[in-house]
Formats: C-alpha cells, structure tokens, sequence
C-alpha cells in the first residue's frame, strides 16, 4: 500500500511538473509578451548596452560605466548621426530616394551613411583623408560607397576632405543631394540627446560625471545637453588628444594647441594617432556642449589603454575609445573614490588594425604599448 500510494504521488508530481512546463513555454512566447518586430536597419541603431568595465572600476574606486556603441550594426557610434541626419532630410523634402548623400569624414560616420543610404533606396559619397585606417576604405567599397581619398590639409584649403564632399553635393541637380555635413548639421546634436536619454535611464540617474573627447562635437554636445537638464549637478569632462585645441578653449577660452607653432606640426591637421577625435576649430556642434571642465590625453596614454583594456577585459576598442577611457581614469583621479563615471566605447578595434593596432606604425612613433602589472600608471 506505501508503494502504491509513493507510485501515484510521484505521478502527480510528474503531471503538475509537466503542466507547469507547458504553461511556462505558453506564456513566454504569448503575444502580450513578445518582443515588437522591428522595421529593418533603424531598429538595429542605438539602445546599446552600458557596461561596466572592471579593471578600472577596481583599480580607481569608482563605477566606470562605458556605452559600448560599437555594438551598432555599422559598428560605430556615428550610426546613430547618420540615421538622424537622413531621416530629417527626407522629412522635410532634402533627400528623396535614388539622391546622392555626401560627407568628408576619416571613416566611421561615412561607414554609417553608406549602410543607412542603402537602406532607404539612395546613393553614397565619401571623401576621407589618405592617412586613416585602410581598412575604413575598404570597408566602403564594399559597402557601395564611390570614396575619393585626398591629402590632408586645413580645413580653409578647398581641397580639404569635407569641402570636397561639399562640391560633390553642389554638382549634382537641385534636389537631389545631401551634403550631410556632420560638423555643423544641428541634427548631430540631436541624435544624442537620444544617447543621453539612454545613459540616464541605464543608470537610474545615479552617474556623478560624463567624459569623452570630441570629434565633430555632437556627442558631447547632445549627451551633456540631456544629462544637464534632468541634474545640472552631473559633471561633463572633455579628453582631448595631442595638436587638438580643444582643451585650451574649454580650459582657457582660446583655440589654441602647441602643435600649432611653425615646425610643430606633421600631416594631420590635428595630429594624433588617434582618429576621429580632436579639433582645431569650433563646431557649431561642440558650440553646444556643455563641459565642466577638460583632461589632456596623450598618443601613449590611449595605446597603452587599448593594450590594457584588451589585457584586462577581453575589450578590443577602437582608438577613441581608449582616448574615452583614458579620459574617465582621469576623471575619476579628479573625484576620487565612490563616484559613477560614464564615457562611450565609439567603436571597436577592427577598423585599426593598420595604424593603432599596427606594431610597426607604433615602433616607428615611439607608442610600442607599455603596460605592466595590473595598476594603471601609464595613466599621467
């Protein structure tokens, strides 16, 4: 009779075991539930994750927290600028399907144009600087993109990369071309109140300060922008990189850099191993931002933290990135322990592999990476 009555228990065990695994499976995959579909490329962009990275964490005290917007589907933060930009000239009647967008940039954001003309029916021009990443350019090949790759120059030379584009877009029809123009177009700043947005809510607004460099400004300026209004408390940082004036203006009112002396500088106009980051003229973007203060971040600083955070963390950033990251170590020096530092991840280390990851380039400048130990005194 025991044996009996254990036999018909262990059945109804089995049977509500069962049933509860149905109802489960039932109501997980139930309509109500179900995540939304979404419409194409567009869905792909933005709401990245925000993580924590550990080994600065640990060794600053703080809560470093960083956007991995590599995690974009054209690789880069500069996706979420590109989709704004098209979006808003084809709301207000700019851009029409089979036009023609141009932009000069040093290759992400053309990266992102090309992906998003492609996905509303239209044609891309980049012109970029013929020193960038190889692999940027034929990134852009393969995407579709026509790429006519020039010198580097100031931006007051006609032949500097963005007024390249700018005549590209003036050649064609009325009508029928985008010049994007990501350093001025107000709609840079814009798509980053969106980030800001996402930064806040990520954080249950519990974030101290916010850090990055800048490149056309947009970033910095929409971020800054946001977080301000929801706390006017939470500190904005730029980190500028070597020949940049940025620093200056933020810290001293003046567009200056000592790179700019006669005989101080090489090719690039901002000259930095580091692409996409420092400027030496102001941007109706950057005029936006609203920054705290500013850090000066050097070419071995950003190598050695790309070094460091691939070491430590298993993160293969992209030059930026490090310069971000050496940036919210500074910070968080700055504030000391117990505070909650943000900064982006603008994209990954696959697109540096001939230049910032390239042993080579980094022997013949003297950047071979440094580290040792798990501190971070490569950090000056």
């Amino acid at each position: 009779r025991s044996a009996g009555c254990c036999l018909v228990a262990a059945t109804l065990l089995l049977i509500t075991a069962r049933r509860f695994k149905r109802a489960r499976k039932l109501s997980c995959c139930s309509p109500a539930e179900a995540a939304p579909v979404g419409e194409g490329l567009a869905a792909l962009i933005g709401n990245t994750p925000l993580i924590r990275i550990r080994s600065l964490s640990e060794q600053t005290g703080c809560e470093v927290l960083a956007k991995a917007e590599f995690l974009n589907p054209g690789g880069s933060i500069k996706d979420r600028v590109a989709l704004r930009m098209v979006q808003e000239a084809f709301a207000d009647g700019r851009l029409k399907p089979g036009g023609l967008i141009t932009e000069g940039t040093v290759g992400s954001t053309g990266v992102s144009l090309a992906l998003v003309a492609a996905s509303v029916g239209c044609r891309c021009f980049v012109a970029m600087p013929d020193d960038a990443a190889s692999e940027k350019h034929q990134l852009l090949l393969a995407l579709g993109a026509e790429v006519q790759r020039v010198r580097p120059v100031s931006i007051t030379h006609p032949d500097h990369h963005v007024n390249v584009a700018r005549r590209r877009a003036a050649a064609e029809p009325p009508g029928t071309a985008l010049f994007a123009d990501q350093f001025e177009n107000p709609d840079n700043t814009k798509a980053h109140l969106d980030t800001g947005r996402e930064i806040w809510e990520q954080t249950g607004g519990r974030l101290h300060a916010f850090v990055c460099g800048a490149g056309t400004g947009g970033t910095i300026a929409g971020v800054s922008s946001f977080l301000k209004a929801q706390d006017p408390t939470v500190k904005v940082f730029l980190v500028d990189p070597s020949g940049s004036s940025l620093y200056n203006l933020v810290t001293r009112g003046v567009l200056y850099a000592r790179e700019e002396s006669e005989g101080r500088r090489l090719r690039n106009p901002c000259d930095t191993i580091t692409e996409g980051i420092g400027l030496n003229r102001l941007t109706a973007n950057f005029s936006r931002a609203k920054i705290d203060d500013a850090f000066k971040g050097s070419d071995q600083e950003a190598v050695d933290m790309a070094a460091y955070l691939l070491a430590k963390d298993g993160l293969f950033v992209g030059s930026s990135s490090a310069m971000n990251c050496v940036g919210a170590v500074k910070v968080a020096r700055a504030l000391g322990p117990g505070h909650t530092i943000v900064t982006i991840l603008c994209d990954g280390g696959t697109r540096h592999l001939s230049r910032f990851y390239n042993k080579e380039v980094l022997a013949q400048q003297g950047l071979t990476p440094s580290i040792t130990g798990p501190g971070l005194t490569f950090i000056h």
